[in-house]
């Protein structure tokens, strides 16, 4: 009586497990995924063990409803005890096996900071149709980004920086319509930025730089009501800059520096809710417009290594807070304005123009 009491109880718990643990389908397209990477010095994988990839493996979340595995956050930098006892950050090799799209149900999937994860982003990362969160960053990624990934119309954030990526921003991108964090940052992409990127309307962060990203800024950026902060700076992008972007309601930081723009710096950047503002190494000429006030306020404008010329605008002694002001490598001429904010600046803010005489430079 005791062995079919016994016999019993386990069927009962394999059937409990069965019930509450992840489906085999999920167990095994993660063990598929683990087998194609290698990480030789923290041990993270070592939890993957077991019939239950839903309880205690290392990274592993899932529905608590339907138990189908919908996180994964693997991250080589983290505050995790594990990095703490090995005294190191993560490193870890191999690529990311098409297993992982077997896992439907994934709403966010996190491999970051690992160094040497090579190969392409699998294709099939498209067809997760509840991915919320992607984030790829600190790899050596290479390939392109998926050319269909606007099918992914859940998907809030995309940041694929630091890795080796290359080809152009897909088209399809502007389709991600609820997409808020966009970082493409230092990798190998060329080509245009999209015409269309005005319709991601729920965009707050835009961050290209580090690329060869190439052509004009398109105008309709200036639409995304919520961008706070777009960052284009050292790629290869030309043409003028849109006088549209100074009027965007939220827009705080703008970095445009090392690119081929060229024209006239617009007077709305000047006279917008822009706090960082950097248009450095580019080809900007003509003079700085004279229209600061008392609702000025910069913490860095940089508007060094161009062709600008005329006078310091007097009335930058007439705004309310600025930070850090560099006019160096211009062609810039005349007396510089005494008082705030230009008697805490260095000589280093000023030099190598054609001109320019009195403090903190030679005497006028």
């Amino acid at each position: 009586m005791k062995t079919v009491f016994t016999i019993f109880s386990v069927l009962v718990s394999t059937v409990i497990s069965t019930v509450n643990g992840c489906p085999p389908s999920d167990r095994a397209a993660l063990l598929a995924f683990k087998a194609a990477l290698h990480e030789p010095y923290l041990g993270i994988f070592n939890s993957w063990t077991g019939t239950d990839c839903c309880h205690n493996w290392y990274g592993v979340s899932c529905d608590p409803q339907s138990h189908r595995v919908a996180d994964i956050n693997l991250r080589g930098e983290s505050e995790d005890p594990i990095f703490e006892r090995a005294h190191r950050t993560g490193f870890m090799t191999g690529f990311m096996s098409p297993e992982i799209c077997k896992l439907t149900r994934l709403s966010s999937l996190t491999i970051a900071d690992w160094k040497g994860i090579t190969g392409e982003i699998p294709k099939c990362i498209t067809s997760l149709p509840f991915l919320r969160i992607l984030d790829l960053i600190g790899n050596k990624l290479s390939g392109e980004i998926p050319a269909d990934i606007g099918r992914l119309k859940r998907l809030t954030v995309l940041n694929v920086a630091d890795n080796q990526l290359s080809g152009r921003i897909p088209s399809s991108l502007t389709s991600l319509s609820n997409l808020m964090h966009l970082d493409l940052r230092n990798n190998k992409i060329s080509g245009p930025v999209p015409s269309k990127a005005g319709n991601l309307s729920m965009l707050s962060r835009a961050l290209l730089s580090g690329n060869m990203i190439s052509g004009p800024i398109p105008v309709s950026i200036c639409r995304i009501y919520r961008l706070a902060d777009l960052d284009l700076s050292m790629n290869k992008m030309s043409g003028v800059i849109p006088p549209c972007l100074g009027k965007m309601a939220v827009l705080a930081t703008l970095n445009l520096d090392c690119n081929m723009l060229m024209g006239t710096i617009p007077t709305t950047l000047l006279t917008s809710a822009i706090g960082n503002l950097n248009l450095s190494r580019n080809a900007m000429e003509g003079n700085i417009p004279d229209v600061f006030g008392l609702t000025s306020y910069f913490t860095v404008i940089d508007l060094s290594h161009n062709k600008l010329r005329g006078p310091i605008p007097r009335s930058l002694s007439a705004a309310s807070y600025i930070g850090h002001l560099d006019l160096s490598y211009n062609h810039l001429c005349g007396r510089i304005p005494a008082g705030a904010p230009f008697d805490h600046l260095e000589a280093s803010s000023f030099m190598y123009n054609d001109c320019l005489c009195g403090k903190p430079l030679r005497a006028c």
